[in-house]
């Protein structure tokens, strides 16, 4: 049996690039550097914390509408790509590593616009500049990472403790919108991590999000949606399969407005 990959460990200390690794980065980054897109991941976690972490791909966010074009031009400049999932996430490949092109999550509650862009910091990254993810943005990405097999709790509580105070809280409850709940247990999470610093929250945000959840549990809606697949599709998959509640994470994905794609022609010419 092989071993397995070990597991992040947080540190400021800046990892060792392979030069195949900075290349490629640089020449995707050189080629897009007039389209409206911002780096999030582990880079925007750097920016806005302070924390490195080795990664094999760079994810680029951008609107849906500017995918193809992007697609385009880097199929233009020699670049393998495709589209991985349309409801979010193409691709940009080279050997083992990748530039992922992501235009919102995976169960399509969260769409990239080009507010995103609009709001997002101007920095270097690898020596090439661009735009960073703000930081309201980049904890509204990671409020559904709650998966089995993946968790960034650890990352909205750094992002907290480190950008709590200076945050747009408004922009960040527009974008959790109907799913603010998950942005309240973020914050419970953080107490819990970090008791000494809950003041970087305003106490207007406490107070709102702590009214508005005893509301919520005093006078439940007794036809509200199960909301479970949203967050882990597999793990709470015998509640849609064999105890027959919806599937919304199905429901959303079928009826996303903006669904990547390649038109026929490029399709032939990629697949050539």
């Amino acid at each position: 049996m092989s071993e397995e990959t070990p597991l992040p460990v947080t540190s400021s200390h800046e990892p060792e690039w392979t030069s195949n690794a900075c290349d490629f980065y640089r020449n995707v980054l050189s080629v897009l550097t007039d389209s409206p897109c911002a780096i999030g991941g582990a880079f925007a976690l750097q920016k806005h914390t302070g924390i490195w972490r080795a990664t094999k791909d760079l994810d680029l966010l951008l609107p849906p509408s500017e995918v193809a074009p992007a697609l385009r031009r880097l199929r233009e400049s020699g670049f393998e790509t495709r589209i991985e999932d349309s409801v979010w996430l193409a691709k940009v490949q080279r050997g083992d590593y990748f530039v992922d092109l992501i235009t919102g999550i995976s169960n399509a509650c969260l769409i990239v616009d080009h507010s995103w862009i609009a709001r997002s910091v101007s920095d270097e990254v690898l020596g090439i500049p661009c735009k960073v993810l703000a930081p309201e943005e980049v904890i509204a990405s990671k409020i559904f990472i709650s998966r089995r097999e993946r968790f960034d709790g650890a990352d909205l509580a750094h992002l907290l403790r480190k950008c709590g105070e200076r945050l747009d809280w408004d922009r960040l409850l527009q974008l959790s919108e109907s799913h603010w709940q998950l942005l309240y247990w973020s914050l419970v999470l953080f107490a819990y991590i970090y008791p000494a610093h809950t003041d970087v929250v305003p106490s207007t945000i406490w107070q709102q999000l702590t009214d508005r959840f005893r509301t919520e549990v005093q006078h439940p809606q007794k036809d509200a949606p199960f909301r479970g697949s949203l967050v882990d599709p597999l793990m709470f998959a015998i509640d849609v399969d064999e105890w027959g509640e919806r599937d919304l994470y199905r429901e959303y994905r079928e009826s996303h407005p903006c669904l990547l794609r390649i038109e026929e022609e490029e399709w032939k010419e990629t697949n050539r």
